[in-house]
């Protein structure tokens, strides 16, 4: 049965070409927004805080600070109101999910940048 669906996925959901990003990293995700018969492009800049999941489901965390509040969204990898993703910062953290990093506050909260 998995085989079944895994096959589904590779045939019918359409790929779309994404910049390779990683916890840690800054991005800026395009997606429309559709109010009644208009449509307009939303942008929300962002730190990943996670990766999650694969293939046609996957997932990904983004947040950011909206004033003192942290706000983060959850965006599927496979959604189709999403138009691009830009990479501004690549991040260098040492873990895969950094859930501690809503904890941190002011200079703690800043995340190195990984050399290229």
């Amino acid at each position: 049965m998995e085989s079944l669906v895994k096959f589904v996925q590779d045939e019918f959901v359409t790929r779309k070409d994404l910049p390779e990003f990683a916890a840690g990293d800054t991005i800026t995700v395009f997606y429309e927004i559709r109010e009644g018969e208009k449509v307009r492009t939303q942008f929300f800049r962002g730190v990943v805080i996670q990766r999650k999941g694969s293939g046609a489901s996957e997932t990904f965390t983004i947040r950011k600070m909206s004033g003192t509040i942290g706000v983060e969204r959850i965006f599927p990898v496979n959604l189709p109101a999403l138009q691009k993703i830009e990479v501004n910062k690549r991040g260098k953290v040492r873990r895969a999910r950094i859930y501690y990093f809503r904890g941190l506050t002011g200079k703690k909260a800043r995340i190195t940048e990984r050399r290229r």
